[in-house]
């Protein structure tokens, strides 16, 4: 008598011919630890990973980098941002440039350090570039928390802040499966993507972030996309539970409202960003500084818009590589350490 045994993660991804399927991994730390990982060189030709509009940075507008040099160069605030930021392009220039100009330009590492370098410069007024989904929103909640507990005056958000589940809905059409960030997640829970799949047809796997639970996610992807109909599957339980943290929630609850917000490449999505109450716009640079509506544009050149909509490849991009590289980029995506365009360059995507 035969025994069945039970194939590996593997070996349901490498042994997969049945129809084409579009795996769109959201999140720009996926799309690269894929790359790292060697996991693209195992999928059967049938299976398509694509990526989506998971870096908060490369999917901020031109105009918020616009507004940031406003308040550096016209209004002589002390700009606080991460890193990735810095160098993103603006209509008219980056940040670093402003920064070149005689602007002052931070490196943080968090919203708080951005609060603490407010208290220890009085004489300054301190903005911090606020931009992130459900993982980092929290924590820049938290920040103007701390400054109204004590008494700091001199520090504001300029918000860009962005919930996922809005894009899932806007680019459905254009895969067959998510990929889901973990961390996303581990805020959220995971009713909100059980409600997608039960409730709007969207299909997704809750991935984390080693080989296995990669491997894993994959595997359950292909598994259940055959069934034929719309799934949930959480592969990161270790980390992402049913209720998520219900503290985070409550802390961004608190502090701000959903409102129709512009993202890099797919325009204005209703209900999908967030921004601080009116209650608190004593810390909403934008009311602060009086800031005006801004429009800004893009390099005409640049596809990173059709690249988180999956419509494209980066190398697909006649700047990728050539105009636009890790240190001259173009477009926000070959910026960001999560861009797609990023990853492709630096795993060697263009040889694909």
């Amino acid at each position: 008598m035969e025994t069945k045994t039970r194939k590996t993660a593997r070996e349901i991804i490498e042994s997969y011919d049945g129809a084409p399927i579009r795996i769109m991994e959201v999140c720009g730390t996926h799309t690269h630890e894929i790359f790292r990982l060697g996991l693209r060189n195992i999928l059967p030709k049938n299976v398509e990973l694509i990526s989506g509009p998971g870096c908060p940075v490369c999917v901020t507008p031109v105009s918020f980098i616009d507004e940031a040099r406003m308040l550096v160069l016209e209004k002589g605030v002390t700009v606080c941002s991460f890193g990735d930021l810095i160098r993103v392009p603006g209509t008219h220039g980056n940040l670093a440039d402003a920064r070149a100009e005689g602007g002052k330009v931070q490196i943080v590492y968090a919203p708080m350090d951005a609060v603490d370098y407010a208290r220890e410069n009085p004489e300054e007024q301190v903005v911090f570039l606020s931009v992130g989904f459900e993982t980092t929103t929290p924590a820049c909640c938290l920040a103007v928390d701390q400054a109204r507990k004590q008494g700091i005056t001199n520090f504001s958000l300029l918000t860009a802040n962005k919930t996922m589940p809005s894009a899932y809905r806007a680019l459905k059409d254009s895969v067959d499966v998510y990929l889901y960030p973990g961390h996303v997640n581990a805020i959220t829970g995971t009713k909100l993507c059980e409600d997608l799949a039960k409730e709007e047809g969207i299909s997704g796997v809750v991935a984390g972030f080693t080989a296995r639970e990669l491997l894993t996610a994959l595997a359950a992807a292909i598994l259940y996309h055959q069934k034929g109909e719309p799934f949930f599957f959480n592969a990161y339980p270790r980390v992402v539970t049913p209720e998520g943290s219900v503290n985070a929630r409550k802390m961004m609850d608190q502090y701000m409202e959903d409102y129709d917000c512009e993202w890099r490449g797919l325009g204005v999505i209703p209900q999908s960003g967030r921004r601080l109450r009116s209650e608190y716009g004593e810390y909403d640079a934008r009311i602060k500084y009086n800031l005006p509506p801004m429009e800004g544009r893009e390099n005409k050149a640049c596809r990173c818009g059709e690249v988180l909509q999956g419509k494209c490849l980066p190398v697909d991009c006649p700047c990728f590589g050539k105009a636009c590289t890790p240190q001259h980029p173009v477009g926000a995506c070959m910026v960001s350490n999560e861009g797609a365009c990023s990853a492709y360059y630096q795993y060697g995507g263009n040889l694909l």
